[in-house]
């Protein structure tokens, strides 16, 4: 299953993927100068929130692109099943 991602929802994955980049040096930032600790955890909290979403975003196109190829009969029985094995070891890797 290759990764194919444009337009809308590769412009999303990448501003969540940003974000999270600012988000991640803002937390390295914050540790270096000391700041309090709940200032720090909640923002790599957001930081992971980010990431997550990302990620999920991911794996959403990846399941259209399948459902789209089993639909037009682009995967028999076994294909799907294996599709679906994958999708769902993606899935809880996020988890």
């Amino acid at each position: 299953m290759e990764l194919e991602l444009e337009g809308p929802n590769l412009k999303s994955v990448l501003n969540r993927l940003r974000r999270a980049q600012g988000q991640i040096s803002g937390v390295i930032r914050m540790i270096e100068e000391g700041r309090d600790c709940e200032d720090v955890v909640t923002q790599l909290a957001a930081a992971s929130r980010a990431l997550d979403r990302a990620g999920f975003a991911i794996i959403a196109s990846g399941l259209q692109t399948c459902v789209a190829d089993i639909d037009a009969g682009g995967a028999n029985g076994d294909d799907a099943g294996r599709i679906r094995t994958r999708l769902e070891r993606l899935f809880l890797s996020l988890a």
